[in-house]
């Protein structure tokens, strides 16, 4: 019986935590929109933060009850699942075209907070400190952001883009709901919270439980099981995205994901509980990281357009990168 209740634990979590991040999103977006904010700022603030509330969730839960490789893999795991994944489905479906200023701004930032993973734990520490640096470069980040968003026309590209994008997190694979109250977009907002915390506990325990019977370590259930569960939200919705035609939605949504993931979850699970990196979490992982991100970015940066075939070759980097992850 222990399998079959750790597995439900498992779908369960995955199901509390897809629908936590849901109503986060629609909530706070909600929220937002009463205030008169604009729908980029919403796009690049409610919907990418609340995307990476599930890694964050389980991030820190794991930490604080020291269990650091799962924290550290579910980082990895999700980054890498998001840049070939994600990106290579997305790609196969529909490929995607990318904003230039997109390639001259966040891109770069992208690569750069993948090598800073590996650099940061080359000591086998990330200490507080080091998680209050990664957190202060989220916020610098996501002000730049703003600051610059705040300057394009309504009618700009990108804001067209961001309604899209929102309208696709608020409906994600049906029909857009009426707006709610105020009142009612804030308690949707605060259960969403609740939410995950309680699908990121089911989650992890049924993840370290199935890990316990078949003999999977701590480092590779936060870098395949976990992280997959934590991406499956993010990968239904650019899916989704990507039938309708706006498949241009995911290569932001992937960016700002591996952003905060990196800044905002690395950075504040540090920041609670320094992270010691023992001997089974192996280079493999952090190099496999930088290869992937590298990978990604020389595809956007080429025709600006992933093409199916590259799509394909990143899909193929994922399993390579997973493999290669199990046997050394």
């Amino acid at each position: 019986m222990a399998p079959i209740l750790n597995i439900i634990q498992v779908v369960l979590g995955i199901a509390i935590l897809y629908w936590g991040a849901e109503w986060l999103i629609r909530g706070s977006a909600q929220v937002a929109r009463a205030f008169g904010v604009k729908p980029l700022v919403v796009g690049l603030t409610v919907v990418a933060y609340g995307a990476s509330a599930p890694e964050l969730a389980i991030a820190t839960k794991t930490a604080l009850t020291h269990h650091q490789p799962i924290a550290l893999g579910t980082v990895i795991g999700s980054c890498a699942a998001n840049i070939s994944l994600i990106l290579g489905l997305t790609a196969l479906i529909s490929p995607p075209t990318i904003d230039g200023r997109i390639i001259r701004r966040e891109v770069p930032v992208l690569l750069g907070s993948a090598i800073a993973v590996p650099l940061l734990l080359r000591n086998g520490v990330l200490s507080k400190l080091e998680g209050g640096i990664l957190i202060a470069c989220a916020v610098l980040f996501t002000i730049v952001t703003l600051t610059v968003s705040a300057q394009l026309d309504p009618d700009d590209e990108l804001e067209v883009e961001a309604r899209r994008t929102e309208d696709s997190a608020a409906s994600m694979g049906g029909k857009a709901r009426p707006r709610a109250s105020r009142a009612g977009a804030a308690l949707m907002t605060m259960l969403g919270l609740l939410l995950l915390v309680a699908g990121s506990d089911l989650f992890v325990r049924g993840g370290r439980g199935l890990a316990g019977e078949v003999g999977m370590s701590e480092r590779m259930l936060g870098l395949t099981v976990i992280s997959l569960g934590c991406a499956l939200p993010e990968l239904i919705g650019c899916m989704v995205a990507a039938a309708r035609g706006h498949s241009a939605i995911a290569i932001g949504s992937v960016i700002g994901s591996n952003l905060l993931n990196v800044f905002l979850v690395l950075g504040i699970t540090a920041y609670l509980q320094p992270i010691h990196v023992g001997e089974r979490m192996h280079v493999v992982e952090l190099v496999g990281l930088v290869a992937i991100t590298l990978l990604g970015v020389l595809m956007l940066r080429g025709s600006r357009k992933i093409s199916r075939f590259e799509g394909a070759i990143l899909v193929a980097a994922y399993i390579a990168f997973i493999v290669t992850s199990a046997l050394f």
